[in-house]
């Protein structure tokens, strides 16, 4: 299991196996995880070209079972958790009473009053008592599942091959955002699709003592194709390429989904009441008067690397911020995704600088996402 003691940070069922590669470790919202192995660029290029492994294990699951799970999970989330099939998955948020975003979640459906959470390590212990107090006078139960998985994650175009030679699952008939149970290497696991990498790919929930030999498996399975094992650093690079929001950088308390372009996530449609829902009705009407900051890509002209919180300028004024940067080994240019005023956020607009340091770096607006796989 992981072990969480007021020493240091947690360790998933890897870790080991992780020093044993040589990983280089960082903490990460408390976890010790694996920031890389080797080097970033070829990590990344491995997911972009053939595959490559994650240690996920840092996710918070949280499950909520019983007779009123779906309508706490209508109450305390903004989707439409009820319309969910079994067998499927939906990527929503929890929001505060005004509106501003807790988290972004996806949520699989496991069975008609199963369900499972699952929260960004960071904000897993604040998700996790949201929902506890928000499942008052509901018929259901919010269990804290953080210890009973581990998580790993195989990600790239060789993945389905990959995943293929361990399992007897459909994995053809595995849509994007669901997630079936089945056995991989001889290990019980709920077989998922909902990468965040841009590629196709599989995470893969198992308890913490099968995680070692499942890891292995693959790391056997994928070495004819070019699997590498993957650390979170080019995560980051695979998702900003893939235009995907990442909390505390796109996603704060401090924004609503309308101001993070993501309105379309909130259903005012559903039945019963949900937490947040005036302000967020609110946040639409204000949305639709007057756009508020429009999340865009810019592309360096130069080599300079924006960073998140860089001002965004134009014609001598700031009109919006950097909420992450990074070199874009596929594009091979750097690359952020900021947030700029809606008068500037059409792709081709020109004019438009990075402030580095004092130094106005010329940038190109961009359609998000700035990378899309060919199907």
């Amino acid at each position: 299991m992981s072990s969480s003691d007021s020493a240091g940070p947690r360790r998933t069922a890897l870790d080991a196996l992780h020093r044993s590669l040589g990983a280089t470790m960082t903490d990460f919202a408390g976890w010790d995880m694996p920031l890389r192995y080797g080097s970033e660029r070829d990590e990344h290029v491995a997911v972009r070209t053939r595959a490559g492994l994650f240690d996920l294990s840092h996710m918070g699951e949280i499950a909520v079972t019983g007779p009123q799970a779906a309508a706490l999970l209508n109450h305390a989330l903004v989707g439409n958790i009820a319309s969910v099939g079994v067998g499927r998955a939906r990527y929503t948020m929890i929001c505060r009473a005004d509106g501003g975003i807790l988290d972004d979640l996806i949520v699989y459906r496991l069975a008609e009053t199963e369900y499972l959470v699952v929260a960004n390590a960071s904000n897993a212990q604040v998700v996790l008592d949201a929902l506890t107090e928000r499942a008052a006078g509901f018929d259901a139960e919010v269990r804290d599942d953080r210890d009973a998985y581990a998580l790993i994650a195989v990600q790239g175009p060789e993945s389905p091959g990959i995943l293929k030679s361990l399992t007897d699952a459909d994995l053809d008939g595995l849509k994007y955002y669901a997630g079936l149970p089945g056995t991989v290497a001889g290990v019980p696991a709920l077989i998922a699709r909902t990468g965040y990498t841009g590629e196709d790919g599989f995470e893969l929930f198992v308890k913490p003592e099968h995680a070692v030999a499942l890891w292995e498996a693959l790391t056997e399975a994928g070495a004819g194709v070019g699997l590498v094992a993957c650390g979170l650093s080019c995560r980051d690079t695979l998702r900003l390429e893939a235009g995907m929001p990442l909390y505390g950088h796109e996603l704060t308390t401090s924004l609503t989904p309308f101001d993070a372009g993501l309105g379309r996530v909130v259903k005012f449609e559903k039945d019963g009441d949900f937490v947040g829902r005036e302000a967020l009705r609110e946040a639409a009407d204000r949305a639709a008067a007057e756009p508020p900051r429009v999340l865009v890509g810019l592309v360096a002209e130069g080599r300079r690397v924006p960073r998140a919180g860089y001002p965004v300028v134009a014609d001598g004024k700031v009109i919006g911020e950097v909420t992450s940067g990074a070199p874009s080994p596929t594009l091979g240019r750097p690359i952020a995704m900021a947030y700029v005023d809606a008068a500037h956020s059409a792709p081709g607009t020109g004019g438009v600088g990075v402030d580095i340091r004092g130094s106005h770096e010329p940038y190109e607006v961009v359609a998000l996402p700035f990378y899309k796989r060919q199907k």
